[in-house]
Parts: structure tokens; sequence; C-alpha cells
């Protein structure tokens, strides 16, 4: 039976998210609700098979074995209806380290490489701190979702020497999860222009029923054969500290230039922790997930109940998946970072600011529903608390 519910005390376990408060926010008292990862315990499965292995005592050197490339396949066969091949599978140990291996594997010094944001602030970092040209195509708000502006991609591509493109689906922060006829007119446009295309779907199977995700990857040969996918179980099983992702490349020339880079700064094998919980996350983590979506769309509908009738000023832009919430604040009338003092000094509550996932996010917050019911509660009526007061004092 799954155990949504029970608050676990998570300090003095080398939790970023809840031991490092007061050296990231500067502040002790904060509700953490930022960093993506969830305040469950992992599937009993998985962490009975990690158990099995500690007990054996022994922790040499680990390489994943065709067992673990075989639940890779059988979960993206059963669950997204891919059917890959073996050896199109490269075992890193996280997504944003293979990001940063693949722009130092398809560019050079100088090249530009495109992102859309607002996004996940990584995308923007690893390809400023390798010593790359950063383009924007930024996304269009409609006022309650966002769309991609194919006018102004397409310009880009066309007026830039842009060489390698990241695409975040679903999308991080704004909770898009790109529909196959948008993903076919930005594979359309990468094929036209020569573009790489990295597509990191690290939350691929956090999708609401509402929405149905689709691998850019697998829509035709001519864009599989330009795209580097990357995945990993740490977002859908709660994962993260394990350091296991799954990057498939199914063009071979690709695959073996991105090899070239990880053997040359030193890259074996994720560790054997990593490699025996996703062997059992994949091959047993059907069930936890379906509990976990129907406790996610729970807080969510609780989520947007709670800001309708109690926070008026506040929007929250419907993620289709991810348990990651989109918040427009901009009605506070409140600069980025007046808006970030209020919701630590006074809401005593830490998010992750809008605006760290590029200009277009200021006036938004980020916030992670992945928590006891319990605690959602708790931050939403800290945050209730604070407008209050602010109201009060501005009239």
């Amino acid at each position: 039976m799954n155990d949504f519910d029970t608050q676990i005390e998570r300090l003095n376990t080398h939790s970023v998210k809840w031991d490092h408060t007061k050296e990231i926010f500067g502040k002790e008292d904060l509700l953490p609700m930022w960093v993506a990862d969830m305040d469950f315990k992992a599937p009993q499965k998985v962490i009975d098979a990690m158990k099995s292995r500690l007990e054996h005592g022994v922790f040499g050197y680990s390489k994943a074995t065709d067992e673990t490339i075989d639940a890779v396949k059988y979960w993206l066969k059963t669950r997204h209806n891919w059917e890959i091949e073996s050896d199109w599978i490269v075992f890193t140990p996280g997504v944003v380290p293979a990001i940063s291996a693949a722009i130092n594997t398809y560019t050079e010094t100088g090249d530009g490489v495109l992102i859309q944001s607002p996004v996940y602030y990584p995308f923007g970092d690893m390809v400023r701190k390798n010593g790359r040209k950063l383009y924007k195509n930024s996304l269009r708000y409609t006022g309650d979702s966002y769309e991609m502006d194919f006018v102004d991609l397409e310009d880009q591509f066309k007026n830039n020497e842009i060489k390698l493109m990241l695409l975040c689906n679903p999308h991080n922060p704004v909770g898009r999860v790109w529909k196959r006829a948008e993903l076919q007119k930005l594979a359309e446009l990468c094929i036209a222009y020569d573009v790489l295309l990295f597509s990191d779907d690290i939350h691929f199977d956090l999708i609401y029923k509402r929405y149905k995700h689709t691998l850019v990857s697998s829509l035709s040969e001519d864009i599989q054969n330009r795209t580097i996918t990357g995945i990993a179980p740490s977002k859908t099983f709660n994962l993260a500290g394990l350091q296991f992702s799954t990057i498939i490349i199914p063009n071979e020339r690709l695959r073996n230039r991105f090899n070239t880079y990880l053997a040359k700064i030193g890259f074996f094998s994720p560790g054997s922790m990593g490699i025996i919980a996703a062997e059992a996350a994949y091959q047993h983590g059907d069930e936890w997930l379906e509990g976990l979506m129907d406790y996610l769309d729970h807080n969510l509908s609780y989520l947007k109940r709670f800001i309708s009738e109690k926070l008026p000023e506040i929007k929250v832009i419907e993620p289709e998946g991810t348990y990651l919430v989109w918040l427009d604040c901009t009605a506070l009338n409140m600069d980025h970072k007046k808006l970030e003092a209020f919701m630590q000094d006074e809401a005593k509550i830490a998010f992750d600011e809008g605006y760290i996932f590029g200009k277009e996010g200021e006036g938004f917050e980020r916030i992670n529903i992945a928590c006891p019911l319990a605690t959602l509660k708790e931050g939403l009526n800290r945050l209730e608390r604070a407008i209050k007061k602010y109201k009060i004092e501005k009239s």
C-alpha cells in the first residue's frame, strides 16, 4: 500500500532541500517547497532491492549490464510505446552532466546553443559555463499557458550559427507537455536548419491523465538521427541522490562521439546503487507510479481550489505534467527581488524564484507539490497569512 500522506523527517539526511536551507537562502525558518525532489519514500520494491545489495557488503567497481538495458527498454516500450535498440543506450550520472557532455561533444567554443525560456536554469548555465553563445527562443505566455513561438524560432535558426537546441519536455517550470504537432513542427525546423536537438524528458513519466507525452525522437527517422534524449528514474521514483540517467542516441556517429567525450573526462559507469535502483524501478514501479500520479492530481486540485478561493491575486498556470507548478504573482505588483524577499521574510517559504529561469520568469514562483497534503496546506496557509497582512498594510 502506498502511503504518500506520512510526513517523513528529512533533516540530517544530507538533504539539499531540507538541510541546506540557511546556506542557500540565508534563513533557517523557511518551509522548503523548491528543488525538484519529492518528500515521499521511493517504491518499496526499490528499497528492498537496495537492501539486498547492501547486505552483500562488497562495493567494488560496478557496471550496468544487459539486465539494466532491458529494464530501460521494457519501461520505454510499455509506458511510452517506444521500442529502441540496446546499443542506443548510454548511461551517465545525470541528465545535466549529459547536457554539458553534449555541448562539449557537438559544439565548439563560441558556437550557438538555443534554449526556450523561461526554462530549467541549468540549461543556460551549461551553455555559458562551457563558453558557448546562448540564444533564447522565449515561450509565448497566453495568460493561462505557454506556447512555442515558431516564427521567432525559425528566425533564430536562419540568422544565427546555432548548432544545438535544448528542449525541455515536459517543460520545467511552465508544465507544458508539448503536443505531437508542436514537436513535429520543431523537428521540421531542426532538420531544415541542420540543428542537433537534446531533448530533456526527465519528467516524462509524470503526466496528468488528461494529457499524453510524445518523445520527439519517436516521430521519424530523420529527427531520430539528430536527437539525443535524456531520461532518468530520478524524478519519477525520487531517486535523484543515486545519480543514474539514460541517454538515448540512435545515430551511431553521434553516439560514438558522445562516448568518446565521456571517456575523455574519465567517466566509467554509474554507481552500483543507482544501477540496482533503476532496474527495480523500471521492472516493478508501475503500480507505485499510478498511486503517485493520483496523489499529485489531488494535491494539484487542492492547490487550485485554495488559490482560487483565498488568493485571487495569484494565478495557477495549470501543469500538464511534472509536480512543479508555475504561479503568476504579477498581480501583487512587486518587482522580482521584492517578491523574493516577501516570500522568504513574510511567508517564510522557500520557492524557486521565477527569475532564475530567465527574465521571462520575473514575477512568478515555482512551487513543488510532491509532498504530503499536510505540508502543502502548511505552505499555502503561510502564503495566505502573508498576503492578507501585505494587503492590510498597503491599504
